[in-house]
């Protein structure tokens, strides 16, 4: 049985060979097509987990030696050829067998296994690195720069152990808020008088997480072999010393609230309060607007998933923690009313999209879901909230398919036609016809109900639209029998009792 000291320094020296494969991924794949890189990549995920493997166990039986090499060989076919179905094969080969040589490195058989067994392996290694990368990137927290003696745990260190842990996390966070606002990234150059153009920089840094985490989850795969019995919680890492402090966690909390703060305060200045922002931001306030809603949902996104990563690894909820952690929901509450508004000014100018529908249900998904969160940490439920927010995504599905998101869409886009008053002085009236009728045949009767009514400028290309899909549907043979029966299918095709009307309009 491996002590729970050696087991946490196992864990470490993972999380450390991890993270060096995600930045050495992020120099490799970020800005640069497949070639060289992919047998680099390969080979240092190779030895890495060679390296890392429980020499205690056997290594690759007889049958498995080739594999390795195989992957290895493939991989370099990618740098070799230039034929781009064989590059798709060489890749999908290289992964497979990159996969399988991971297995047997960790002294399970591969191939002397029934087929049914080796996808059986696979599906466990796959579930390991989406897993298990975690516990062995929050290993690390472990070997921060300490104070000797007493003051390693010293509120002092704990508070620059929260700090170094939340500044990747603040510059994200800055980076999406300066591009999702112009008066915000104004702000900040003015303030530290710096041009903030971080370039590739944050799609890098996301890279070399998604890559770390999902290799320390084969790493451990590797390192733990063929022994899969359930470690005490003793021994699980991101448990015991591996939980985060509860210092560590408000310090984290504290910063990005402050950083929240600052935002929904230019909010609430130049955008809310309706302020002209020509001067502050070289914009209209409605170009100012209608822009960053992306942006800021992504925001919205990510703090979720931080305090659902909080809420798993803090050792303890202090009071501060609930408050801070309450705090930083509430202020993304304010940011997605930002998106809401920015969105809903971009509509309003340019009309519904399918895209812009969806946007607008999650940010209503992500508001209610912020006051779920609410309630779940001030009563310490947090384990219920992702069946809540499944809960809330089957009402959510339940009401697109009681509203019917194409259709609704449709209707909008017509009435911004028939009625250009609806649409603001700088904004563009007109009727996509084409758009609508890509849509299907659930935005189709809606245009044909309108075909009278539409202006002149467009409803010749719209009776051409309605013309070529009911002919479509007429040769379509396999909608016909009744087990194909549709109601939307049915009602496009009723569209050919509106001939008369497309006549006579012409």
């Amino acid at each position: 049985m491996i002590s729970a000291p050696a087991m946490v320094h196992k864990a470490r020296a993972i999380g450390l060979v991890a993270v060096a494969i995600g930045l050495l991924a992020q120099y490799l794949f970020v800005d640069a097509a497949f070639g060289i890189n992919v047998p680099i990549a390969t080979a240092a995920l190779l030895l890495a987990s060679w390296a890392i493997r429980d020499r205690s166990k056997p290594g690759p039986r007889r049958s498995d030696l080739w594999v390795a090499p195989g992957a290895l060989l493939l991989s370099t076919f990618v740098a070799l050829r230039g034929d781009t179905t064989l590059e798709a094969l060489d890749m999908l080969g290289a992964i497979a067998l990159t996969g399988a040589a991971l297995v047997s490195f960790a002294g399970v058989r591969v191939l002397e296994r029934p087929f049914a067994m080796v996808m059986a392996l696979a599906g466990r290694l796959s579930v390991s690195a989406i897993a298990d990368g975690g516990a062995a990137l929050a290993a690390l927290v472990g070997i921060l720069p300490r104070l000797r003696g007493a003051a390693r745990n010293s509120p002092v260190a704990q508070v620059a152990r929260g700090i170094v842990i939340a500044v990747p996390l603040v510059l994200l966070f800055v980076f999406l808020f300066a591009s999702a606002d112009s008066v915000f990234r104004q702000i900040l150059e003015d303030l530290f008088d710096w041009r903030l153009d971080l370039g590739s920089l944050p799609g890098r840094l996301i890279a070399a997480v998604v890559v770390a985490w999902l290799a320390a989850g084969l790493l451990t795969f590797v390192a733990r072999g063929e022994d899969r019995r359930v470690p005490t919680s003793g021994e699980v890492p991101g448990h015991g010393s591996l939980r985060l402090g509860s210092i560590e966690a408000v310090t984290v909390l504290v910063v990005l609230d402050l950083l929240f703060a600052a935002f929904v305060i230019v909010q609430a200045t130049y955008l809310f309060g309706g302020r002209d922002t020509l001067e502050a931001g070289g914009l209209t306030y409605a170009g100012y607007a209608r822009r960053g809603f992306f942006e800021l949902l992504a925001v919205a996104l990510m703090v979720g998933g931080l305090v659902l990563a909080l809420e798993a690894f803090v050792r303890r909820r202090t009071l501060a923690y609930l408050a801070s952690a309450i705090g930083l929901v509430i202020l993304t509450m304010a940011v997605l009313a930002s998106a809401f508004l920015r969105l809903r000014l971009y509509q309003e100018a340019y009309g519904w999209t399918e895209l812009r529908f969806y946007v607008l249900a999650a940010i209503f998904w992500l508001a209610i879901g912020g006051v779920m969160a609410i309630a779940a940490l001030a009563t310490d439920r947090t384990r219920w909230l992702a069946h809540g927010l499944l809960v809330l995504s089957f009402g959510f599905g339940v009401a697109f398919n009681l509203i019917g998101p194409v259709h609704y869409v449709a209707e909008r886009n017509i009435e911004r036609a028939v009625q250009p008053e609806l649409v603001p002085a700088d904004g563009q009236s007109g009727l996509d016809v084409y758009y609508l009728a890509s849509l299907g045949d659930d935005a189709l009767p809606v245009l044909s109900d309108n075909l009278c009514s539409l202006p002149s400028s467009v409803s010749p290309d719209a009776f051409d639209a309605v013309k070529a899909w009911t002919d479509r549907i007429a040769r379509d043979a396999s909608s016909r029998p009744w087990q194909a029966w549709n109601l939307s299918r049915e009602r496009a095709r009723d569209i050919k009792d509106f001939d008369s009307c497309l006549l006579s309009q012409r």
